[in-house]
């Protein structure tokens, strides 16, 4: 299929919140439990491994096959599109380049979650083009 024909809704960029976050600790636990399960039945199972998609790299601009980029969102945490990182507590924020940035949900110095002021304000700064 020719990638001109693709409807720029292919994707719908979503705000990385608290649900977000919630969500994938639920997929973590999940995953903690099935390897737990498939431990005790079988030691010879081998799980399928995904890798991170090429495209989606950090530091990479984002493929336009993703849509256009709504104002409202540049430099927001968003939630990430790679299937990779959907048992990993990260999340994305674009740039008005488009450009991706990944960062953890994980407190900063121990204090700072990623929904804190100064977090968010820092993240801007950084990824400010």
């Amino acid at each position: 299929m020719d990638p001109l024909l693709w409807s720029s809704e292919t994707n719908s960029f979503r705000r990385f919140t608290s649900e977000s976050l919630a969500a994938i600790e639920q997929r973590i636990a999940e995953r903690k439990n099935r390897q737990n399960k498939d431990k005790e039945e079988s030691q010879h199972v081998e799980e399928e491994k995904l890798t991170p998609q090429l495209d989606l790299k950090t530091c990479k601009k984002l493929p336009s096959l993703y849509g256009d980029l709504p104002e409202d969102l540049i430099g927001e945490p968003l939630e990430d599109f790679d299937p990779y990182y959907s048992d990993h507590k990260t999340f994305m924020v674009l740039n008005k380049r488009r450009t991706i940035f990944r960062f953890t949900a994980m407190p900063a110095l121990f204090i700072l979650g990623p929904f804190n002021p100064v977090r968010k304000a820092a993240i801007k700064i950084l990824t400010h083009s």
